[in-house]
């Protein structure tokens, strides 16, 4: 079967799928990753790539311990909410926490605990030489633009690279025509926000499953990539990759990457804590967080909270997608009479 009819027909099995399921998510509204010291990190972010800090606020005993599954009593995360454009992100220290295993240092784009934010730009060479000034390490050889051959990604150009703490990031440039119409409006900013996470997943009707059936977000795009410049992209020799992109009804787009080769990507470490500095997590607003948990629960996902829990005036619980990605699942927020 050519790729492209393949990529049709897995569209409209997932948008059937889609119009089947129940919820519908309200936002993907942020995502969170474990950093080592927010002291050592946080000026890359606001420094380089321009993020400004909204909030600081911590978590401790019950929280961690109900929210996070984790057991030490004294153990407190100290959490930094950055904004770029209308998005936002939370870096998160854990502070008396003895066990904080980095991402290895062999780690590839089609390894299953693969995740990134995609920052758009709206000049690649500026933004490219911007990070060359502050000697960023690189992922990928140089930016790279999508060939006309990939009709869904032509003259996307993107760039993979890593913070100090080894988390992948990408910058990503749309041409006009391509990505959300705000992309194009002028700013006069270099970085303009972030338009999706990116996930390494082994089987996209596995994960659409899950992220679409149960959550409620819906299949919005779909590409096959593959060539000389995803190789260079990714840096994986004869990268094939099913991408395919999900929306809520608002926030982040969540991406798929499923590498049909090469063979050999690294599960995720069935062991992982929220303390390890590999962990992400992607938080979902839903409309029926009960409903959602129930559903999660009969169809026997593996749960990180231990049940729903109140904090920063949400509930919410975490549970690992089908590939080992942790995401919160929350209400809007619930401010009661003393709050």
């Amino acid at each position: 079967m050519k790729p492209s009819i393949r990529l049709i027909l897995l569209l409209l099995l997932f948008s059937i799928s889609g119009q089947l399921a129940g919820q519908a998510a309200r936002q993907v509204s942020k995502v969170s990753i474990t950093v080592s010291s927010l002291a050592a990190v946080l000026p890359f972010y606001q420094e380089v790539l321009t993020f400004e800090e909204v909030e600081r606020y911590e978590l401790s005993g019950p929280d961690i311990q109900c929210l996070l599954g984790l057991t030490d009593e004294d153990m407190l995360a100290r959490v930094a909410v950055l904004q770029l454009g209308q998005e936002q992100i939370e870096l998160i220290e854990f502070v008396n926490e003895s066990r904080q295993l980095p991402p290895p240092a062999d780690a590839r784009s089609n390894d299953l605990w693969f995740q990134h934010i995609a920052i758009v730009v709206s000049d690649m060479e500026a933004a490219y030489q911007r990070l060359r000034e502050y000697r960023v390490k690189h992922v990928s050889t140089a930016p790279q633009t999508l060939p006309g051959y990939l009709p869904a990604a032509a003259g996307i150009s993107a760039f993979y690279f890593r913070d100090p703490d080894g988390h992948n990031l990408e910058l990503i440039h749309f041409p006009k025509g391509k990505g959300a119409p705000r992309w194009q409006e002028p700013s006069g900013r270099l970085f303009l926000g972030i338009d999706h996470t990116a996930i390494g997943i082994a089987d996209t009707r596995r994960s659409t499953a899950f992220y679409q059936d149960v959550l409620g977000l819906k299949v919005a795009s779909g590409s096959e990539n593959y060539g000389t410049e995803q190789e260079r992209l990714n840096q994986v020799f004869g990268a094939h990759l099913l991408i395919t992109g999900l929306k809520a009804r608002g926030g982040f787009g969540i991406e798929f990457l499923e590498y049909l080769a090469p063979p050999g990507g690294r599960p995720y470490p069935a062991d992982s804590q929220p303390t390890d500095l590999w962990h992400w997590h992607s938080t979902v607003v839903v409309d029926d967080l009960e409903r959602a948990h129930r559903q999660l629960q009969e169809a026997n996902y593996r749960f990180i909270s231990n049940g729903i829990t109140r904090f920063n005036h949400q509930n919410a619980f975490m549970v690992r997608d089908p590939d080992g990605h942790a995401v919160m699942v929350a209400s809007l927020p619930v401010h009661g009479p003393n709050e």
